[in-house]
């Protein structure tokens, strides 16, 4: 009786050990494996979370002690800073950095082999890395994005602050922000930005000279070539004050006192699943090289120096490669009302956004194309190389 009992009940236990499938004990124990690395742990509070908080700290304390010396604490300027300049791109590197310990962890304490002797499978327990490590990566991006979401909703200036002008409105039409500016042609022909390539083929108003009494100066192309100044006229003020609006109004459009909450939720899930994408990727290179060191090294150059060169340097013969990384691919879609996280022209969502080179726009398809294949193949190389790996 007892001998047909086992018979029956081993063949579903082997079945059950063998299954590809991880265990909810399996992704808890790699969970508590991962949450007790507590110098990694304070790395990832530290970037996500930590830089953020003191940062919009210290804005607030000043700004409620000296109000009209330190602006307020929040804004959409402040937003773009904090998530694209902090969370975005150090957020990748701590994802990496985790995914990295998680793969390797087991090779560089020497459990391998004692997990190959259990019996289970090999895939199951790579697998079983992933959901561990998204339970520490998600929520603790997606706590950053809502502290800093909310200190610069709550805590926006009242009015918009555009090249060195107070009290700009903010929404305006093209033809608005022009009438604007002709409106308050003084501060508009001094302080709005305008680029000109070569001598100016007209007359262009200049404030970098002493003004003195007689207003700012006008810079002149004279008969002979050379360049000469004479004080600004009211409708040379005026003439200077439109062009330098309709050049500026892509920049000016993209102001806002405060993120909106459409910007935020898109924000969000874009810098969450960047932050999934280094996991995942870390983990699918440390597993497929046996080691930490390295693959923390190789996503650190790759984040830091890597996707901002490509991403403003199109070389003719690298163009299907430059358009087959996945941090151009995630730059293309940055969302709309962001400034570009590489810099460059614009902000992101669509064909030249996010910094990318003319040469290299693509469309979001493609770009989505890029991405769910970086996600496939290294989780897929990761996979291999634990199902072949010696134990």
């Amino acid at each position: 009786m007892t001998t047909t009992a086992n018979l029956v009940v081993e063949p579903s236990t082997e079945s059950h050990r063998r299954s590809p499938i991880p265990t909810g004990s399996m992704i808890m124990t790699r969970f508590m494996e991962l949450r007790k690395r507590r110098g990694l742990m304070i790395a990832i509070l530290a970037v996500n979370i930590g830089v953020p908080t003191i940062f919009l700290a210290v804005r607030l304390i000043a700004h409620a002690v000296a109000p009209h010396t330190y602006g307020p604490a929040g804004g959409s300027s402040i937003y773009d800073a904090l998530i694209t300049g902090i969370i975005y791109i150090f957020g990748f590197i701590v994802a990496a950095t985790l995914g990295c310990t998680a793969g390797a962890i087991d090779l560089t304490e020497g459990m391998f082999r004692h997990l190959v002797v259990t019996g289970r499978s090999r895939l199951a327990i790579y697998f079983a890395r992933i959901p561990a490590g998204l339970m520490i990566i998600v929520p603790v991006v997606a706590a950053g994005v809502i502290i800093v979401s909310t200190v610069c909703v709550a805590a926006a200036p009242s009015k918009l602050n555009y090249d060195g002008i107070n009290n700009v409105p903010v929404g305006l039409s093209r033809q608005g922000f022009v009438t604007w500016a002709d409106q308050h042609y003084r501060e508009a022909a001094c302080d709005l930005n305008f680029n000109f390539k070569g001598p100016p083929s007209g007359n262009v108003v200049q404030c970098g000279g002493p003004r003195g009494n007689s207003g700012p100066q006008v810079i002149k192309l004279a008969p002979g070539g050379g360049i000469s100044s004479s004080p600004a006229t009211k409708a040379e003020m005026v003439a200077q004050a439109t062009k330098s609006a309709n050049q500026d109004y892509r920049d000016y459009s993209t102001q806002f006192l405060k993120p909106s909450l459409k910007l935020i939720i898109k924000t969000g899930l874009w810098v969450e699943l960047w932050a999934i994408i280094g996991f995942l990727i870390g983990l699918g290179l440390s597993s497929l090289i046996g080691q930490r060191t390295v693959p923390v090294v190789l996503l650190i150059v790759y984040e830091i120096i890597l996707t901002p060169l490509f991403s403003h340097v199109a070389i003719s013969h690298l163009i299907p490669a430059q358009r087959g990384m996945v941090g151009l691919a995630m730059a293309n879609i940055e969302p709309n009302g962001l400034p570009a996280v590489f810099g460059g022209q614009g902000g992101g969502g669509g064909p030249g956004g996010g910094g990318l080179p003319h040469a290299l726009t693509e469309s979001t398809l493609l770009a989505w194309i890029v991405i769910s294949a970086w996600i496939v193949i290294w989780t897929g190389l990761g996979a291999w190389r634990m199902a072949t790996r010696d134990a």
